[in-house]
């Protein structure tokens, strides 16, 4: 085998291999990528939930708080059983 022909096996191994390694590495690169998106989507999610019970609850407060007290819509007239206050 000449020394031309070892100098080119060598570096055709070489790059074969660093080519390799390039395409693993970036594999796993994306792989993480697309991990910390589902990680991002479920925080998302957690979020969502918890103001959704956070606006439940002050729905149901409201209900309560006008079940005990005598409340209006301020931008409606009064009607005209009730005086307005002197």
């Amino acid at each position: 085998m000449s020394q031309a022909s070892r100098v080119a096996l060598a570096t055709t191994c070489t790059f074969t291999c660093g080519m390799i390694a390039w395409v693993h590495f970036r594999q796993r690169q994306e792989k993480d990528v697309m991990h910390q998106g589902v990680v991002r989507d479920m925080e998302r999610q957690r979020i969502k939930r918890e103001r959704e019970l956070d606006f439940d609850m002050q729905r149901q407060l409201e209900a309560e708080y006008k079940r005990e007290q005598n409340v209006h819509n301020s931008l409606e007239p009064l009607s005209s059983n009730s005086a307005p206050p002197k």
